[in-house]
């Protein structure tokens, strides 16, 4: 499933996130970094998946080369996915939006909650 653009003339950020588009392309590589994972480890660790989108997206990183399927002879056979070499090449860039991502969750919540404090009103005299 390898795409066929021309990158001609796009920027580097355009490539890099036609690779890594979409909600869960993103969260699948980040799952990964932790090492070879079966299909229902995958679909444990991200329960807001289809089993159909997860095969979907497993196959698209796949055939970009960012990870690599490894099917053992078993009965039932066992199917394990790792982060290819080229995989391996986009940590920083995994590890840099987790860390942007933890930062702006905190503003968020930390937004949140000023905007939930209890507002204190004085009555006017008369």
């Amino acid at each position: 499933m390898k795409r066929k653009e021309n990158h001609t003339g796009m920027c580097a950020v355009e490539v890099t996130l036609g690779l890594i588009d979409g909600k869960w392309k993103g969260v699948i590589l980040f799952h990964l970094q932790e090492g070879r994972l079966r299909f229902g480890e995958l679909r444990k660790k991200m329960p807001g998946i289809t089993q159909r989108m997860l095969t979907k997206q497993l196959r698209a990183l796949e055939g970009d080369g960012l990870i690599t399927r490894t099917i053992y002879p078993e009965v039932p056979p066992r199917v394990e996915y790792a982060l290819s070499q080229t995989g391996q090449r986009l940590r920083p860039v995994i590890d840099a939006l987790r860390a942007w991502g933890i930062e702006h969750k905190a503003r968020l919540e930390a937004a949140q909650a000023a905007s939930q404090k209890p507002k204190i009103t004085r009555k006017r005299a008369a």
